[in-house]
């Protein structure tokens, strides 16, 4: 009898391990500490930016404060480049990158990431009425920027297209500020990125610039996580399809991408839910 509850005290402590071994070190430092520091960018308009009231807003700002809330936890905002947004996480400096950011299975491979809670594409911004369709911009110069997604996709694309000189055509700035004041300057004829970033600034110039041709990459974005930490990353994933459930991700969407907004831009994708 002795034996047979010895023997069942040893299942329960191994199952108690096996829980402490999937809850990993930022699922138990948010869960003691009730804080989540997010990475969150400062000028992709309207993703995540300071407004002209010095206030950091946007679809990103928004989506992680209402994850901390649904985790009954304060938000500690920190600022992240295209740069920095992976490293932050690596480092543990910050526990979620919230920051417009395409999960890649290159990506992937340094850091976790959530379900897919924003879909986008790859288009190119130009000065209204100059180029119609993609083929146009071979020989020109085009903006983008550094270590991105984008970079790789627009050097792609001019290769394809014909272009000798993709490589040099394609001109990176680290800050998604700096390509558009290089297109507005002239130093660019274009400016490639995800279609909402694009839209984003283009608003702040209304008639001036037009988004050219269609889709040339898809760009899911996750949020980025770090490695190996299942119970933090399914409490993530569980907070944005309650979000999607009970029409808080909607409401969210619709401020900064909906009809009546300067960045519209139809919903037509739906958040992985799970029964």
């Amino acid at each position: 009898m002795r034996s047979w509850k010895w023997q069942m005290a040893a299942v329960a402590l191994v199952l108690v391990w096996a829980q402490t071994a999937l809850a990993g070190p930022t699922f138990d430092r948010v869960m003691k500490t009730k804080v989540i520091r997010a990475g969150i960018m400062t000028d992709s308009i309207p993703g995540a930016y300071y407004n002209e009231k010095k206030e950091w807003v946007g679809m990103d700002v928004d989506i992680a404060e209402e994850i901390a809330r649904r985790m009954g936890c304060k938000l500690e905002r920190v600022a992240v480049s295209n740069k920095t947004r992976i490293a932050f996480v690596q480092q543990g400096r910050i526990d979620m990158s919230v920051a417009n950011m395409t999960h890649k299975r290159e990506r992937d491979r340094s850091i976790d990431f959530s379900i897919t809670y924003f879909f986008d594409g790859q288009k190119i911004l130009a000065p209204k009425g100059k180029f119609k369709e993609h083929k146009d911009f071979v020989g020109q110069k085009i903006a983008t920027m550094q270590g991105t997604t984008s970079e790789i996709n627009v050097k792609n694309l001019l290769k394809e297209l014909g272009d000798p000189k993709y490589e040099t055509n394609v001109i990176s700035f680290q800050k998604e500020s700096e390509c558009f004041q290089a297109l507005r300057m002239g130093r660019v004829a274009g400016w490639s990125t995800d279609s909402t970033i694009l839209l984003g600034y283009a608003a702040q110039v209304p008639g001036e610039f037009e988004l050219v041709g269609d889709f040339f990459s898809n760009e899911p974005y996750g949020i980025g996580l770090p490695e190996d930490d299942s119970k933090w990353r399914d409490e993530v994933n569980f907070a944005i399809q309650d979000m999607w459930a009970d029409g808080t991700y909607k409401k969210i969407y619709d401020k900064w991408y909906g009809p009546d907004t300067p960045y519209y831009f139809p919903l037509t994708e739906k958040i992985e839910m799970w029964p």
